[in-house]
């Protein structure tokens, strides 16, 4: 077992279940439980001071996102990251964001562009911080609240549940990569003040299609990380 897991607080507003699946989520994400790391529900639920239960409802959600492998009889593992899943991801994000992009250039409120800009600066301020923690959360942040503003929050939840894989590709870049997401960031911002719907489409598309690039590198770097997959 790796000694990664520590209590956890559970908020009142936050069923059990879901605090757990952030915790191992966010740590399987920053790599504190990286691939093949054995995880058990009995040792889980004792790391964290919780039952047994919401950890089992956990390792249901994660074995989903295939972010552990449960096999029964066998010990259940944290998985090798999927390219294919990166891909996947990619595509479901570039449908979702690039016409939810078109829609807030055609007319959102100012209070969500004044929104926007300061995700913007925060996430300057994290990188000055060199904190990629609090930058990860914030690029989140960023694309979720351009969701919300065109009243599609529901958008956001499809692509939550897609984006796993590439969520911990996206870490792994963050030393490298950050800079260049800010200023992809700042464009489509820029590109929704000025009311420009194909320019805000195109700064959305080129923002994600950076993983392409990216996941080579990542995988270039750290190719002990992912799973061999038929071409």
């Amino acid at each position: 077992m790796v000694p990664a897991l520590r209590p956890i607080d559970t908020p009142r507003s936050q069923p059990t279940a879901e605090t757990v699946y952030d915790e191992l989520y966010r740590r399987i994400v920053e790599g504190t439980l990286p691939p093949g790391s054995r995880i058990s529900e009995a040792d889980t639920a004792s790391r964290l001071g919780v039952s047994r239960q919401p950890v089992r409802e956990a390792f249901s959600r994660l074995h989903k996102l295939n972010l552990i492998s449960i096999t029964p009889n066998r010990a259940t593992v944290v998985a090798l990251v999927s390219e294919t899943a990166v891909l996947q991801a990619r595509f479901v994000r570039k449908a979702l964001e690039t016409e939810i992009a078109r829609i807030a250039a055609q007319g959102i409120a100012e209070h969500w562009l004044d929104e926007l800009a300061r995700l913007v600066e925060r996430q300057a301020a994290a990188i000055a911080a060199d904190d990629r923690l609090g930058f990860h959360e914030l690029d989140d942040a960023f694309h979720a609240t351009i969701c919300d503003a065109v009243g599609y929050g529901f958008a956001w939840t499809l692509i939550r549940e897609s984006k796993a894989q590439m969520d911990r590709v996206r870490w792994l870049s963050l030393a490298f990569g950050a800079p260049t997401a800010l200023d992809d960031h700042r464009r489509i911002v820029a590109a929704i003040r000025a009311r420009d719907p194909e320019a805000a489409v195109a700064a959305v598309r080129a923002h994600l299609d950076r993983i392409l690039r990216i996941l080579a590198q990542v995988r270039g770097n750290h190719p002990e990380l992912f799973a061999r997959e038929r071409e």
